[in-house]
């Protein structure tokens, strides 16, 4: 690398200037006058730092040289300011660390632009500030209706709002002194007659000069809080129509405000879209929709914008998502365009104004509701056109028919003589009847009444059986054991139980039936009878 000339800045202000214009990709007439003693070498390449600032070289129609901004210039860049002090004779290390620091101190002020029509961080801090002061009312003014509603409990249900509530006990004090007291300045005439008459035949209980003195100190504080919140909201208002204007005219002063501190900043919510915008503030469901595979959300925090509460169930998604297109539309404008000093507020909300028409207009098409027109005459109004008409059906004429004389009606049943049926039932077969008879020789059987048992035979039952009393006892309930007409007990398994209950009744033979008639006579001598293997066919 060879040294061929140094260009020194004439002060920080234009060194200022001119680093600002390079890295926005601007050729600066300083370095302009450089690259012209660089036009007439050849067989030259020119290593420039910043790419936007080789692209604008590029384009210069005088200059030949072909510039190169990539990894290798960015290590030659690294190496020349590591040997500047040797490279330029005369410079110190120490001196060029202070010229470093200063200047970047300079540009950082430059890049934040201090202005205090563009400062949205004291937005984020108000609008914060207003929903703290909006929890904190609340608690304090529901602890005095609390406190005060021991002694005065009607005059929560006359006064409602928690301002004049809290007046009222400031100027009030006990409830004896309501004949004398005057509430004019904070009530109206009925209101104040219902609450003096309340006061008289109120069911309280009295209270110290103390707990009064205490509850004053708590409602004074509550006065307090809401007249800075009204302050609080006038202040966030008009700082809002300042800095955003047309997200203003759309969304209003408190739902813009939270979207630009939802977004940290009104630059960063001018670089999102529309549907963006739109969800914003519903990220959760969003994400949860997306894993679950449900429908995503239609609206996030300008949910709470007028227009999208005047629109009904079925249209509030349409609206949202228009309002949003307009939102970001006017953001944008509000963000990043420079206006004078002497434009008027209405110009600079013209955008976020006419938007708005055509969103009212939009949504009295979707309601159904007549458009008011912007033409000539904004007088006149003119009826949206139906989606559909609901019209009488026309009757059917019968008399236009050419065939008057009516066709002999059917009757609704008719008997039908069916040729392929039997003419005589076919008789049982002797199985059938058989098989019948067993079935009702086992009926009558069972419904044989069983001995009757006391719970006095329960003990020498189940010693009987062979087992403890509270086992025995439990079994028969559930059916395990069987008393038989002649005094004897038959103890079923779990599995026989079971297959019992499930299988159904069959038709046993005679041999069958008669060994079972001799197992059931001899006694039980163990708790679970052994299995007997059924015997073959060929048997």
């Amino acid at each position: 690398i060879k040294y061929k000339e140094f260009a020194k800045f004439d002060s920080a202000a234009s060194a200022l200037e001119e680093i600002a214009g390079i890295i926005e990709g601007k050729v600066t007439p300083r370095l302009g006058s450089l690259l012209n003693e660089l036009k007439d070498e050849k067989k030259v390449t020119l290593a420039v730092a910043e790419s936007k600032l080789g692209s604008s070289i590029t384009k210069l129609p005088e200059l030949n040289i072909k510039p190169i901004s990539d990894s290798k210039t960015n290590d030659i860049f690294r190496a020349i300011r590591q040997h500047l002090p040797d490279l330029i004779p005369g410079m110190l290390p120490e001196n060029f660390k202070e010229m470093s620091l200063g200047l970047s101190h300079s540009l950082s002020r430059h890049k934040l632009k201090f202005s205090p029509d563009k400062v949205d961080v004291m937005i984020v801090h108000a609008v914060s500030l207003l929903d703290d002061l909006d929890k904190e009312l609340n608690l304090y003014a529901m602890r005095v209706k609390e406190w005060y509603g021991w002694h005065f409990p009607e005059l929560a249900k006359i006064l409602p709002d928690n301002l004049s509530y809290a007046r009222v006990i400031v100027a009030l004090g006990f409830r004896s002194n309501a004949p004398e007291a005057d509430l004019s300045e904070i009530l109206p005439h009925e209101i104040e007659a219902a609450v003096k008459s309340a006061a008289d035949i109120s069911m309280g209980t009295e209270i110290e000069a103390e707990d009064l003195e205490n509850i004053k100190l708590l409602a004074e504080q509550v006065i307090s809080y809401s007249e800075y919140r009204k302050q609080l909201s006038e202040y966030l208002e008009n700082r809002m129509k300042a800095i955003s204007p047309n997200m203003t005219e759309l969304l209003g002063a408190l739902v813009g405000a939270r979207l630009i501190a939802h977004a940290g900043s009104l630059t960063s919510l001018a670089k999102n879209p529309g549907s963006t915008i739109q969800i914003l503030g519903a990220e959760k469901a969003l994400f949860r929709a997306l894993k679950t595979k449900h429908a995503t959300p239609k609206y996030g925090l300008i949910y709470h914008a007028s227009l999208v509460g005047q629109a009904s169930g079925a249209n509030k998604g349409k609206i949202a998502r228009q309002l949003a297109a307009k939102v970001a539309l006017g953001v944008r404008q509000d963000a990043l365009e420079d206006w004078d000093d002497d434009v008027d507020e209405e110009t600079r909300a013209a955008l976020g104004i006419k938007s708005r028409s055509k969103l009212e207009n939009s949504l009295r098409i979707l309601e159904g509701k007549p458009i008011v027109s912007k033409g000539p005459n904004p007088n006149l109004i003119s009826v949206a056109p139906a989606k559909w008409d609901i019209k009488e059906a026309r009757k059917y004429n019968a008399d236009a028919d050419g065939v008057t004389a009516e066709a002999p009606k059917k009757p609704l049943i008719e008997e039908v003589e069916m040729e392929d049926a039997p003419a005589v039932e076919e008789k049982p077969s002797k199985k059938e009847k058989k098989d019948k008879k067993e079935k009702k020789d086992k009926k009558s059987k069972d419904s044989a009444e069983a001995p009757k048992i006391t719970e006095k035979d329960y003990p020498r039952l189940a010693e009987a059986a062979g087992m403890s009393l509270s086992k025995f006892e439990r079994r028969l309930e559930r059916g395990q054991i069987k008393i038989n007409a002649d005094g004897t007990l038959e103890v079923l398994s779990k599995k026989d139980f079971k297959d019992e209950a499930d299988t159904p009744v069959k038709a046993k033979s005679s041999k069958r039936k008669h060994d079972d008639e001799e197992e059931e006579a001899a006694p039980v001598k163990e708790e679970k009878p052994k299995k007997k293997k059924k015997k073959s066919s060929k048997e």
